[in-house]
């Protein structure tokens, strides 16, 4: 099993390598973004297809893995296409300057792929387990609260974009829809997706592995999505203040009624 997973990292570092060289051709290390998604999708596929005959729970977890994976890697490209660098990343390169070509690999790249290989161990230990056994009421309810993730993230994006579609939106904050009910709908989805995974892959032998959805989940609520996004949004949107006072920064509920 070791010897597969360390395979599994040393491709994804390979990959995300190939990734960080075309990154310098266009000067945009916004291209690691897209690739998330996909990431996890290459993982399951070359766990499942070591072997003759997959089970139905792997078949089942990398089919999960592929549509939530390139859905996101597919809306990320999309929505990236014809923008320049994401303005954390560009911040990042005007802090370092030119040692920030080298620096891009190991802080941006290079740790991607490490935080996306961890991240991926109960689809992976699962996958190289390959257990027959049927599918249980555990398995079921995985896919149901997968099902969950994956509209919240799929309902929450599309509303987001309509709205910033808008010219009458510029600067306004979104607080309707699935935004209404919690501040960051695709952040939660994306923690319904993992624990569902898990809740799949535990029932075929990773249930060990439960670091990784709980790693996933701090780094969603407490280091890369909710508080890095909202560190610097109140100064950009005067309205975010009160719209964070009626509504749940991660877990939906319903909205407090406005000030005033």
């Amino acid at each position: 099993m070791a010897l597969i997973l360390l395979s599994n990292l040393v491709i994804l570092l390979g990959i995300m390598t190939l990734l960080w060289g075309v990154s310098l051709v266009l000067r945009d290390v916004s291209i690691v973004d897209p690739f998330w998604g996909t990431g996890f999708v290459i993982v399951a596929w070359m766990t499942a297809l070591r072997h003759e005959v997959i089970s139905s729970r792997v078949l089942l977890l990398a089919i999960l893995v592929t549509l939530w994976g390139l859905r996101l890697s597919l809306f990320l490209l999309i929505r990236n296409w014809g923008h320049a660098e994401d303005k954390r990343y560009a911040a990042m390169r005007a802090k370092n300057g030119p040692k920030f070509a080298w620096k891009s690999l190991f802080s941006v790249f290079w740790l991607q792929a490490f935080i996306l290989w961890f991240v991926a161990q109960p689809i992976q230990v699962a996958g190289i387990a390959n257990l027959a056994s049927p599918l249980t009421l555990i398995d079921f309810a995985g896919i149901a609260l997968w099902a969950v993730g994956v509209a919240f993230e799929s309902i929450g994006d599309a509303q987001l974009a309509r709205f910033k579609a808008r010219p009458e939106n510029a600067g306004k904050v979104m607080d309707r829809g699935l935004w209404a009910w919690t501040r960051h709908p695709n952040y939660f989805g994306d923690f319904c997706v993992w624990w569902g995974i898990y809740m799949i892959a535990a029932m075929g032998s990773a249930w060990w592995t439960i670091l990784s959805p709980l790693t996933m989940s701090w780094l969603l609520m407490k280091v890369s999505g909710v508080t890095l996004l909202e560190s610097t949004i109140a100064d950009r949107r005067p309205d975010y203040a009160d719209y964070k006072r009626r509504t749940s920064a991660f877990f939906p509920r319903p909205p407090k009624p406005r000030a005033g």
